[in-house]
Order: C-alpha cells, then sequence, then structure tokens
C-alpha cells in the first residue's frame, strides 16, 4: 500500500466522475482516431495504387504493387510508429507528457496532409514520396500511444481509470470506421462522376486519370480530426503525477489541480521531498531494483502485445487479400479501379461495424467489473478459436453459400481481439509503471507491439500466397496460403494466452498502490496531518 501518498494524487483517485474526465477522453482520443484512421486507411488505396502506377496492358489481370513496394507501402509508417514510441515515450518522462503532446500532434498532421502530394507522375517518386511521410506521420502516430495512455491513467481516478484509457483507445475504432466511410464517399462520388469500363472489357480505360485524385483526399483526410484538437491539447495541464513525482514541484501540481478539480489542494512540498530521497522512488530502467519488482510486468506487457498485433495487424491490413480470396470481393478483372475502392471500403466499413467497434466499447463497459487479466484472457482464447474455426474447414468458408458465414466469423476475431488483448495490451503498461518510467515503460511495450505489427504486415504479405502460380499475386513466390496462415495466427493467439499469467491485475488499485512508490521505508513513521484534499472532493 502507498501509505505515503500526496493529498493532490488523493484528491485525483477519489475523484467523481467528472467533465474534465470526458475532456480529457475526447482530447487524448481524437489523437487515437487519427492515427488509426492514419494507419489502416492504406489498406484501401493499395489496390487502387497498383492500377494507376504498376498498369500493364498485356496483363489479364489489374495492375498490383510489385511485392517490395506493397511491403514498403504497408510497413513503413508501422516502422515510424516503432520508432516514434520509444523516443516519444523516453522523452514523455524527460520533458512531462505536455510539451511532447504538441509535438506528435504537429508531426501527425502535417504529415498526414503531406502524404496525398508526391513528386512527379512517376511510380518511384510517387511510391519514395508516399513512404517518406508515413514513416514521419508513423513516428508522430508513436508518440501518441505512451503519452495519451499516460496522461488518461494519470488523470483518471483509480475506480473508472480502466473504463477511461480503453474509451481513449476505442476511438481507434471509430477512425478505422470513418476511414471506411470517407472512401465510400469519395469512392462513390468519384464513380457516379466519371464512368469507366471494367477491366476485362477495356483495360486501359478501366482507370480514369482522376482515380489519382482519390487515394490523396482520402490520406489527406486524416489531417482534420488531428488538427481540430491542437488548441486543446496545448490548454491541458501537466498531470499531477509527473509534476510532483518527477519534476518535484509540489506548488504547481497543486494549483493545476485545483483548478481541474474545482477544490482547494495543499502544496505539500515537504512530502515531495522526502518522496525524492526514498529508495522506491530513485531506481532506474536497467537497475535490479526495476528488474526485481517490474522485470516480469514489463516481459509480459512487451510479449503479449507483440503476439497480438501479429495476428491483428496481419488480419486488418489485408481484410481485402482475404475477402477476395473467399470470394466475398469480385475478382478484380470484373470491376474498374474506382468500384474497386467503393467495394474494399464497403467491406472493410462492414467489419469495423459489426465487430471492431463494438469490440472497443464492450471493454469499456467491462473493464472496471471484470478486470484487465479475464478480458485478456477471454479474448486471446476465442480469438485462437475463431482462427482455428476460419482455418481448418477453409474450403468450406471458400463455397458462396458459406461467404457471409466466414465474414460473421472473422467479424468475431475482431470483437474478440478489441474485447480483449488490443485493448487491454494498451492499458495495463500506463498502470503498473512508476511515474518517471511509465511513458519510456508503455512505449517500449507498444514498440514491441508494433514489431508484432511489421511481423504480420510484412509476413503475411508473403506467408498468404498461395503454392500455384494462379494462386498469388505478380511477383510474388510461393507461401503457404491463406488456410495455413490462419493457422499460424491461431497458434500465435494460443501463446498470447500463457504469456498473459505474466500481467498483473490492476482494477480498483491507485497507481502508486500499483508501482511500490511512495512507500514508507522499514521503520520510517509519518506524523498524521491533516488532508484538506480528500475532504473537498466534490461528492
Amino acid at each position: 500500500m502507498a501509505r505515503n501518498q500526496l493529498g493532490v494524487l488523493d484528491a485525483l483517485d477519489v475523484a467523481k466522475t467528472q467533465w474534465y474526465h470526458f475532456t480529457a477522453i475526447v482530447i487524448a482520443g481524437m489523437g487515437f482516431f487519427t492515427d488509426a484512421y492514419d494507419l489502416f486507411s492504406i489498406s484501401l488505396v493499395t489496390k487502387l495504387l497498383g492500377r494507376i502506377y504498376y498498369f500493364n496492358p498485356n496483363s489479364a489481370k489489374p495492375g498490383t504493387l510489385p511485392p517490395n513496394v506493397a511491403a514498403a507501402v504497408n510497413g513503413v509508417a508501422l516502422c515510424g510508429t516503432l520508432a516514434g514510441q520509444l523516443f516519444f515515450g523516453w522523452l514523455g518522462d524527460k520533458l512531462g507528457r505536455k510539451r511532447v503532446y504538441g509535438i506528435t500532434l504537429v508531426l501527425m498532421v502535417v504529415c498526414s496532409f503531406a502524404s496525398g502530394l508526391s513528386f512527379g507522375h512517376q511510380p518511384k517518386g510517387v511510391m519514395a514520396t508516399l513512404c517518406f511521410f508515413r514513416f514521419w506521420l508513423g513516428f508522430g502516430i508513436g508518440g501518441d500511444y505512451p503519452l495519451s495512455a499516460t496522461i488518461m491513467s494519470e488523470y483518471a481516478n483509480k475506480k473508472t481509470r480502466g473504463a477511461f484509457i480503453a474509451a481513449v483507445f476505442a476511438m481507434q475504432g471509430f477512425g478505422i470506421l470513418a476511414g471506411g466511410i470517407v472512401a465510400l464517399i469519395v469512392s462513390s462520388a468519384f464513380d457516379h462522376a466519371y464512368k469507366a469500363p471494367p477491366y476485362s472489357a477495356d483495360r486501359a480505360g478501366s482507370t480514369v486519370p482522376e482515380a489519382d485524385y482519390i487515394w490523396r483526399i482520402i490520406l489527406m483526410f486524416g489531417a482534420i480530426p488531428a488538427g481540430m484538437t491542437y488548441y486543446w491539447r496545448m490548454k491541458m495541464p501537466e498531470t499531477a503525477r509527473y509534476t510532483a513525482l518527477v519534476a518535484k514541484n509540489a506548488k504547481q501540481a497543486a494549483t493545476d489541480m485545483s483548478k481541474v478539480l474545482h477544490v482547494d489542494l495543499e502544496a505539500e512540498e515537504e512530502k515531495v521531498e522526502r518522496i525524492a530521497q526514498e529508495r522506491s522512488n530513485n531506481y532506474g530502467l536497467f537497475s535490479r531494483e526495476f528488474a526485481r519488482r517490474h522485470g516480469l510486468h514489463l516481459v509480459g506487457t512487451t510479449i503479449t502485445w507483440f503476439l497480438l498485433d501479429i495476428a491483428y495487424y496481419s488480419s486488418n491490413l489485408f481484410q481485402k487479400d482475404i475477402f477476395s480470396k473467399v470470394g466475398w470481393l469480385p475478382k478484380a478483372a470484373t470491376m474498374n479501379a474506382i468500384h474497386e475502392v467503393f467495394r474494399i471500403a464497403r467491406a472493410q466499413t462492414l467489419i469495423a461495424l459489426c465487430g471492431t467497434v463494438p469490440g472497443y466499447w464492450f471493454t469499456v463497459a467491462f473493464i472496471d467489473h471484470i478486470g484487465r487479466f479475464a478480458i485478456q484472457m477471454i479474448g486471446f482464447f476465442f480469438m485462437t478459436v475463431f482462427m482455428f474455426a476460419l482455418a481448418i474447414p477453409y474450403h468450406h468458408w471458400t463455397l458462396k453459400p458459406n461467404h457471409i458465414g466466414f465474414v460473421i466469423m472473422y467479424s468475431f476475431t475482431f470483437f474478440f481481439a478489441n474485447f480483449g488483448p488490443n485493448a487491454t495490451t494498451f492499458v495495463v503498461p500506463a498502470e503498473i509503471f512508476p511515474a518517471r518510467l511509465r511513458s519510456t515503460c508503455h512505449g517500449i511495450s507498444a514498440a514491441c507491439g508494433k514489431a508484432g505489427a511489421i511481423v504480420g504486415a510484412f509476413g503475411f504479405l508473403y506467408a498468404a500466397q498461395g503454392k500455384q502460380l494462379a494462386d498469388r499475386d505478380a511477383g510474388y513466390p510461393p507461401g503457404i496460403g491463406i488456410k495455413n496462415s490462419l493457422i499460424m495466427l491461431g497458434v500465435i493467439n494460443f501463446f498470447g494466452m500463457l504469456f498473459t499469467l505474466l500481467v498483473p491485475e490492476s482494477k480498483g488499485k491507485s497507481l502508486e498502490e500499483l508501482t511500490g512508490e511512495n512507500e514508507e521505508e522499514p521503520g520510517q513513521t509519518e506524523q498524521p496531518k491533516e488532508v484538506t484534499a480528500a475532504r473537498t472532493v466534490p461528492e
């Protein structure tokens, strides 16, 4: 038990749910809305990019991105995200959450807009420009992970902290949904304005020149929601836990939180100085003390996030390929370029609406009732079950009468990813590590997740290719096929269950109680002192 608790932190822990909680959720959540929109919208336009820039008039199939280009376009933002998570996670503990928060948002807005620009019209120039700006877009997105989670956890009360952090992350579902809706609107408008025959009827004419604007508009739209929240991000005060426990400025922490909570809080400068001297508040990330207290926790949060993202991103980024293989999307040659974008967007929007978004909000509703550990175990278990249920009778699902059943089962994998480890792997690292290392450790955990996403994005691209030439895209070597890829993902989810055993339950405890910060040293007794903060929190 953290008996040496500061009054200002006590006040935050026991505060009733107030307007500032919802404000913080929206401000932090819009960053995640943009993150998801930007990361997943690329999957809506990769087939269009192939048609426009890699058109081969002698091919019976529409142009597709070459394997190395497809891997780069799909994966470069994830590489940037990984780097950003490590860098901004560390920087958030050094400079403060708020100061770094503004930098990441500016980077996201600028690079999101610039993703729709290109140098020249040649494939190499366009793809190089796209990859360059998407890397730096990912770098900014990476910073949003540890900072948003840490800010929300440090602002929240202990009773509903899990729901608040999960609500920030749940905005990712709306971002994925918005990507599909924007693509539907843009492609539908262009499809009506510029009529084109299917590829099988007119290879060159199936892709009108105006189609080049579609992917640019879809990608650039991501700058709008992020830009709208910049002013409010800059107005948020620094979190009291950073100001008091890391910057050791008791007066500023009390002043900031008095304004937020609308109560009178005492600046306990002597207590902050005493806490700063205690051994439990001084060990570093690479110390034996950290390894003893939190080493297994960090292993648990990193490995579970790594395994989850292999399955989650491979499934999400390559929905269009899976839907094509089972026949839910028509063959590419039977559509023109713009209509193909519309069909892909419609499929992704339905999956987001039926499986992805509800899963996130089920987590928000239940995380503070049944706990993080239970939700993560349940999620990994059912993801394993549904992956095997799709994979083992895979031929059954490819038959036309069973396509709807396949989509329903596939939606359930997303539902239990989001009512499961996709949310909890984000929540827990923001709760169980000390304030001075919280953003860094969340960044490390998230970066391991993105390493898994990169494995999923690059690996699944090749693994899902069929063994026969007719079953794989141009330029790809033989793979193990969709069926065996789904079996592999099922096995990965099973290992996720095992590593979840290393992750502690954090439900209903204060952050300092979880991390062991501010504990009294053996033999030390604290003089009783009246704390007005606990009394003055609104009931």
